[in-house]
């Protein structure tokens, strides 16, 4: 997509004349329910693509196309009558495939639907194979433990850790050099 101001003024401009111009000028009886979703100009404002979308079956997507393509001079010149650009860019009209990649979409987001509720549903008989929490905890104190009792065994433990330091030093106290 082009960032330059002018380029996308002028696209919004075009679709509006475009779009006035299939309703009240272009008498195709091939034309179809069409809509112009979008339109893009490029950077030096000389090539215009428009997509657009038809309602109804395929054969009127074609009957459309056709029009369109047969109807571009004249929506070329109107384009450059009513912009006043220097260059009048040229129009080259694309069938827009979001309807199409909507309802694949839609499609897909329904069957996804469809197997979370069977899931759903045989989730709900279903039991652990194993504990229902296999994960590992963290060892509670005992409560039966009164404060003293817990001081202690805090006491015994500082004494080994302290006495693991002292060997794991070779047995050197601080006046060795």
């Amino acid at each position: 997509m082009n960032d330059n101001p002018r380029a996308l003024k002028l696209a919004d401009r075009i679709k509006v004349i475009v779009a006035t111009m299939l309703d009240t000028r272009v008498k195709d009886p091939r034309l179809g329910f069409v809509t112009i979703t979008d339109v893009r100009v490029s950077g030096d404002l000389q090539h215009a693509t428009l997509f657009y979308t038809v309602f109804g079956s395929d054969e009127e997507r074609e009957g459309t196309g056709a029009a369109l393509v047969s109807a571009t001079g004249m929506l070329r010149r109107e384009v450059g009558r009513q912009t006043g650009v220097r260059l009048t860019p040229t129009l080259e009209f694309i069938a827009d495939a979001v309807p199409e990649n909507a309802r694949v979409i839609e499609d897909l987001l329904s069957e996804a639907r469809g197997r979370d509720a069977e899931l759903e549903k045989a989730k709900a008989g279903a039991t652990y194979a194993g504990e229902e929490d296999p994960y590992r905890k963290p060892r509670e104190e005992d409560e039966d433990l009164d404060d003293e009792e817990a001081r202690e065994q805090e006491d015994v433990l500082d004494e080994t850790i302290s006495d693991e330091n002292t060997s794991a030093a070779g047995g050197f106290g601080r006046e060795q050099a």
